[in-house]
């Protein structure tokens, strides 16, 4: 991470790959285990904490969010979907169909948040070489 204020957004999108990316390897993980007994889903947790942080700014602009935002309250976690649910008899809650949609839909927004990343390193490249 970047200590610099020209940095914010890319820090704040660094957080929410990092938390796409895990999410990555837990449906990975998911699809590796839908054959396995008592198997149970695991996702990530990050786009409640992500919001709550933003807004525990009391800033009204983005910029001012983003710049002020307290990113330890941004960190993604793994936890166990539904534990006491399943729909085998075997015990294991894993729907491959599901899970595969799910793997598409996070390595888009990871792409978007790879794209933004680049984008903001662009604009900073173009202001550096105006000055």
């Amino acid at each position: 991470m970047i200590h610099s204020n020209l940095f914010d957004y890319v820090n704040v999108l660094d957080k929410a790959a990092d938390a796409a990316w895990m999410r990555n390897e837990a449906i990975n993980n998911n699809l590796a285990n839908a054959a396995t007994p008592n198997y149970k889903r695991q996702d990530v947790s990050f786009e409640t904490e992500f919001r709550n942080a933003l807004m525990s700014t009391g800033h009204s602009t983005m910029d001012g969010k983003v710049a002020n935002v307290n990113m330890k309250l941004m960190t993604p976690r793994v936890y166990t979907d539904t534990a006491e649910v399943s729909y085998r008899l075997d015990g294991n809650n894993v729907d491959v169909d599901t899970e595969n949609v799910a793997l598409a839909k996070n390595q888009l927004k990871y792409e978007g948040l790879l794209n933004s990343i680049t984008q903001e390193f662009n604009n900073l490249k173009a202001v550096s070489k105006s000055v």
